[in-house]
């Protein structure tokens, strides 16, 4: 699968990927054949790289996970000598 266009996906990568996740396979499956992988090695890639951002709901359709909150640590620091 040489995709290089969102229409090019198989139609079940459609049906279950948002388009912002379809980008995200898209972008990771064709970079890692360029960097020489095998088509199921890209897939692995590619799948890899929506799950960072994407999960699959009850429904069976991916959809982005919830943001973590910020958290901030406050430095502490001493004053000099």
């Amino acid at each position: 699968m040489a995709d290089h266009k969102i229409d090019e996906l198989p139609q079940e990568i459609k049906e279950q990927l948002p388009q912002h996740a379809q980008q995200i396979f898209l972008a990771a499956f064709n970079a890692a054949q360029k960097d020489g992988l095998s088509e199921e090695g890209a897939r692995e890639v590619a799948w890899n790289s929506v799950r960072n951002e994407y999960e699959p709901g009850k429904d069976g359709k991916w959809q982005r996970k919830p943001e973590d909150p910020p958290i901030h640590n406050k430095a502490i620091t001493t004053g000099g000598n």
